[in-house]
Parts: structure tokens; sequence; C-alpha cells
């Protein structure tokens, strides 16, 4: 049966998600690390590391800030299960590993590992029986344990973002709910209109217009979280009305505004219906 599961946990930063769908999610990011592995079909995504293909027993990872889509091979639904971590949650993690998590990251977005695969699969196991059954400490060291292999220094160093592209993502992040204007925006870079998309698609993967469209996605998705109702957050949001934030939350995410909030918040699988 296609649908997503919200693990409780206990520890404050780490989201834990099953899943099992055959929904194409279109190119987005994720301000957190992701590792987890899939149990059933296949996925084949491309990542600003080229395009991968991923079956059932192998590992999947991504970065924070990295691009990336998936869809299922053979249009048929695959099982996958998720720990996203915080920035903060996995610098406490590998805190004495190094001295910042910039210098680490997850090298490779599919591949395999017997022990991390083990650990992982005991970890979703022990979700199934509620958060009192992996109490925090237990679960930070299952976390070191499969950080310490999973995650590699880098190689070299992500290249920053020039200034004038910082000033325009930083307007995108704190109003996404506006309808910025292409030329404002590329007034406030310096640039040309057509200068500003490529350079702004170059370094970040998406453009002013589908970064803003996900900021804004995020936005209704931490709302439904604190409890709002779709309709105030459809309203909150700047979304036309709740139907084109349904629609837009449902291509996003792969389930429906209200299916996500009774999700989280009341912990309930909920199935993959457009309703």
């Amino acid at each position: 049966m296609a649908g997503f599961r919200f693990h409780p946990t206990s520890l404050s930063g780490l989201e834990a998600v099953s899943a099992t769908s055959a929904h194409v999610f279109p190119k987005h990011t994720h301000d957190t690390y992701g590792i987890g592995f899939l149990s059933a079909g296949g996925q084949i995504s491309a990542f600003g590391r080229g395009q991968v293909e991923a079956e059932a027993g192998q590992l999947i990872t991504v970065n924070p800030g990295e691009v990336h889509d998936g869809a299922p091979i053979g249009r048929t639904p695959r099982s996958w299960h998720m720990l996203y971590l915080t920035p903060a949650l996995l610098t406490d993690s590998v805190s004495d590993l190094v001295s910042s998590i910039s210098e680490l990251e997850f090298e490779l977005p599919v591949f395999a590992d017997r022990d991390i695969r083990h650990h992982l699969t005991a970890l979703h196991h022990r979700f199934d029986q509620g958060p009192e059954d992996l109490p925090a400490d237990a679960l930070l060291e299952a976390l070191v344990l499969v950080l310490g292999k999973a995650l590699l220094r880098r190689r070299e160093a992500a290249p920053a973002l020039p200034a004038s592209l910082a000033r325009v993502r930083k307007r995108l992040d704190e109003d996404p709910t506006s309808l910025a204007d292409l030329s404002d925006l590329a007034r406030e870079a310096g640039l040309s209109r057509f200068q500003l998309i490529r350079a702004f698609q170059r370094h970040t993967g998406l453009t002013p217009h589908a970064y803003r469209m996900q900021s804004r996605a995020n936005l209704s998705r931490r709302l439904l979280m604190e409890g709002l109702v779709p309709a105030e957050v459809a309203a909150a949001c700047g979304y036309v009305d709740q139907s084109h934030m349904h629609r837009e939350f449902r291509r996003r995410f792969g389930l429906t505004p209200g299916g996500y909030r009774s999700a989280r918040l009341g912990r309930n699988p909920v199935q993959d219906r457009s309703a």
C-alpha cells in the first residue's frame, strides 16, 4: 500500500520517514543531511553529481542544498526509509571527528555497505516500536556509528556564492511569499535578467523563480507542522487559493497538505491519495 509514515524520534533535529510511493519528485533541495535505503523497487535520480539508479538494498544520501529529483524505475512504487539530520545535530554527532562539518559530505548518492544498512534497518525497526523504545543516548550512538562510516572529507571546498547572488537568495529566503519581480532582483544583483538567471542556476541548481517556489512550499510545510490548517497556510504563504497550494504541495512532496498535517501531528501512516 502506498503511503508515508513520519516516525517520532527522541532527538531534536532528526526526522525519520518511511514511504512507499510511485510519485515523481521534481527538482528540489533539502536543508538537512539525508541517509537511508531502498527496501523495494528502484529509483532513478539526477544529481549535480550525475544521474544515478538505486535498487532495493542500496543506500541513498543527499547533502544540504544539493539539487536532485527522483522517479521510480518502471513507474512502479518503490519503498524507502530515510533519516534527515539538521546541520546542528550532525555537528553534535561528529564533533570529535572534525572541527567543522563543512569538511564532511556524503560523497556518493548511491552505494552499498552492509554494516551501515544493518544499523539503519535496526533503527527503523525500533522506530516502529515508538520513541520510548529508542532513548536519545542510544539513538545518538547509532547515528555516530553510521555517520562515522558514511561521511567523507570533502575533496575540495564548495565554491562560495558571489555576494551579488547571495543578496538575491537572502531576499528570496526572507520573504518567499512575495512575487519577487525578476527585473528588481536583477538590479539588486547588478546583472541583466538573463545573466541573473544563468548565474543563479549555475550556483544553486535552480532558477530564482524555482528557488522561490521551493522556499514557499517549505514554508507551507513548516506551518502545517506547527498545526495550522491548510486554508490558513494557503493564505499565509500567498497562494491564489487552497486548491492551488494543494496541487503544488502534492506535486513536490507526494502527499496532500491535509495528509501531511495528519501524518506529522498524529504520526499515523497516510496513503498517497490525491484527495
